[in-house]
């Protein structure tokens, strides 16, 4: 594990007693977060993206105002539903966030998840799939995306323009160079996982995956990503593919922490997700020196580059960083990550 960060679902809404997160509220609480998270090093800021929903729906104006107030952690998505984004000016906003980062932006985007609505693209205008799930129509904006960040030129020029103008295809602006190799895919089975090695693009393996057959989750996860890095390699693609997966992680450091995860789910669940029988990956809560043994015996977590820490949207800033800096302190340098001395709070 050479890198971890953060991922939030950015959930919104009433907290119980009179109280209630407002959307204004969590995209505040992000930047804070992001923030007080990059004091810690070589981490990660990265949301969930979920329209008709009290979440993140439009991520591009909260990662910008993170880019602009730090300079060191990674930021992106996990994931951009391909499905609802008009694939230039999606092209456009993410180049222009990665040139105001620096090139820190890591775009995680893919088919998406199931939805608090049927077939919502398509109220967005994106109509016309055949699929019962709007795949088509993601990988037709993921192909235009990409040509698009490549800089291939996609409008004709107007010769008579008195701006500019000229002969040939005029490509997207701002174009930044280097972001067409820090996209990631996001993948829930590995047939998908064995597409984006084909395509070149990094992977974040899913959250769950859409197979269940008894085998445990990590080594469900593990095989993925291994199939990944074949089909990377088999494609001919120079270099070392980034892969990522998420976690629930929390060390348990003071009686707070016991009483909200003390005792929390350490099984993998079974369910099932647009039909599918689905696995999903267990809670990891315990003292640092536990988890880190736990961890230490994940498949997947010992088999990806960077680890995504789910965290809890409703219990506020401090205590989310308090989180990040045990995992970093107590558990993190375990696993294989490396970083400077970490900053006082």
């Amino acid at each position: 594990m050479q890198r971890f960060g953060t991922l939030s679902f950015g959930h919104y809404g009433p907290l119980g007693g009179g109280r209630e997160l407002t959307a204004g509220d969590s995209l505040r609480q992000a930047i804070d977060l992001a923030q007080g998270m990059d004091d810690l090093g070589a981490v990660g800021a990265y949301f969930r993206v979920h329209h008709f929903a009290r979440q993140q729906a439009s991520p591009m104006p909260l990662l910008a105002a993170i880019a602009a107030t730090t300079k060191n952690i990674e930021i992106g998505t996990g994931v951009i539903d391909m499905r609802y984004e008009n694939p230039l000016y999606l092209a456009e906003e993410a180049a222009a966030v990665d040139l105001i980062s620096d090139g820190r932006l890591a775009l995680g985007v893919s088919r998406g998840s199931p939805e608090t609505v049927v077939r919502g693209y398509e109220a967005f205008g994106y109509t016309g799939s055949q699929d019962p799930r709007g795949a088509d129509i993601a990988r037709e904006h993921f192909d235009t995306f990409l040509r698009a960040i490549e800089g291939e030129g996609l409008a004709e020029r107007d010769p008579n323009s008195p701006f500019g103008g000229g002969n040939g295809k005029q490509r997207i602006e701002p174009h930044s160079p280097g972001l067409r190799s820090r996209i990631w895919w996001g993948a829930g089975t590995t047939e998908t996982a064995e597409w984006a090695g084909r395509m070149g693009v990094n992977l974040m393996s899913s959250t769950l995956l859409t197979e269940a057959d008894g085998t445990p989750f990590d080594i469900l996860q593990a095989r993925q990503l291994d199939a990944f890095r074949a089909a990377w390699r088999e494609a001919g693609h120079p270099g070392e593919p980034r892969t990522s997966v998420s976690r629930s992680v929390f060390p348990i450091t003071t009686a707070e922490d016991e009483l909200y995860f003390g005792g929390s789910n350490d099984q993998d669940g079974i369910g099932y997700i647009d039909g599918m029988r689905s696995t999903f990956g267990k809670t990891y809560a315990a003292a640092p020196d536990v988890l880190v043994e736990q961890l230490m015996q994940d498949a997947a977590v010992m088999s990806a580059d960077t680890l995504m820490l789910t965290i809890p949207s409703q219990l506020g800033v401090e205590f989310n960083l308090r989180i990040v800096e045990s995992f970093a302190k107590y558990v993190a340098p375990a696993l294989g990550w490396k970083s400077g001395a970490l900053q006082p709070r």
